[in-house]
């Protein structure tokens, strides 16, 4: 009787086996919604970003004679103007995507995008349904 209660207080390698596969699918289940969570705070940062963008924008529009600021290629420069009475920075850092830290852009689908007379900027989405996610100027 003591030979059975002997081999009885370890754990057999099929049990060892089973917690090691429960534990390995737990962790798959955590890193996947750990990166579908992640990728859905950056798609909110670039919103949040676009939207701060545009309000400068138009807050340029209205400050500096009713016109855009001219972009730097197919993206802006720090937004400032110079209305008379000294430079006014109206967004001295422009925000870059949080994954790649490019730019955010204004897309080649129509000839002339941003311009002084309206804008509209995109950035590129991980999770939306959408690929892009893009503003435009309200005038």
């Amino acid at each position: 009787m003591s030979l059975k209660k002997k081999y009885r207080q370890a754990f057999t390698l099929i049990e060892i086996m089973v917690v090691v596969s429960i534990i390995a699918l737990l962790m798959a289940v955590g890193v996947s919604s750990i990166s579908t969570v992640q990728k859905k705070a950056r798609d909110a940062k670039r919103r949040a970003d676009l939207r701060d963008m545009k309000n400068a924008l138009e807050q340029y529009y209205a400050v500096c004679g009713n016109q855009y600021p001219l972009p730097n290629g197919n993206t802006y420069d720090p937004v400032a103007c110079d209305p008379g009475s000294g430079q006014i920075d109206i967004l001295p850092n422009l925000p870059l995507d949080p994954k790649t830290n490019d730019p955010y852009y204004c897309p080649d689908v129509v000839d002339d995008n941003c311009n002084q007379n309206r804008f509209y900027l995109c950035a590129d989405m991980e999770t939306e349904s959408s690929p892009q996610y893009c503003v435009s100027s309200l005038q």
